[in-house]
This record gives C-alpha cells, structure tokens and sequence, in this order.
C-alpha cells in the first residue's frame, strides 16, 4: 500500500483536462446509517453537477471526491457515449447558469 497520502489522481487529472472551464467545486453529503454516518460528494463545473458512485466511511471522504472526479472525467472523456456535456457552456455563461441539487443514491436506492 501506498502509505497514507491521499491519492489525488481523478481530482487533479480533472483541473488539467477543463478546457477553458472554471474550477471545480466538490460538496459533500451526509447520511445518518445507524450508528455511522455514511458521506458522498458530488463536483460541479460549469453548472453541471455529478455525484459519485458510492457512500464512504468520513475517514475515506477523499475517496468520494476521487469517485466524484472520476465519473465526471469519463463523462468528458466520451461525448459519443454520454453527449458533450458542456456543449454551448463556457466560463462566462457559467455564472448564469444554476445548478440543481443532485439525487445522490447509495448502490441500494437509498437517498
């Protein structure tokens, strides 16, 4: 294993692949399980706001962030299969355009 230095990898890949975009804006989310609290993120760019896959321990909050980075760049990366995501979008429309709260599920459907 690699130590305890988080792995940025997704998130820094992100800021070098925006094309022009603003920077990238991560949140982050909460939900009381019991006794834990399971945490996810979501990242918008440019008005657009994606979540991540999974629910993470809050130790792990840096692995949400990765996830959220993820799906976003791969979105990005394929346009034929997810469409342009940011197609007529630009830095200085960005700041008129709203985002919306995203629904972030865990992989069973809950909220």
């Amino acid at each position: 294993m690699a130590g305890t230095k988080d792995s940025r990898k997704w998130q820094d890949s992100l800021k070098g692949k925006r094309r022009g975009l603003p920077e990238p804006v991560f949140s982050h989310v909460s939900d009381r399980r019991g006794g834990r609290t399971a945490w996810s993120s979501s990242v918008t760019v440019s008005g657009v706001n994606i979540s991540a896959r999974f629910w993470y321990d809050g130790q792990n909050l840096n692995n949400a962030n990765e996830d959220a980075a993820e799906v976003l760049l791969t979105r990005m990366r394929n346009p034929s299969v997810y469409g342009d995501l940011f197609a007529g979008r630009s830095a200085r429309s960005a700041s008129s355009v709203s985002s919306s709260a995203s629904r972030t599920t865990d992989r069973f459907g809950a909220r």
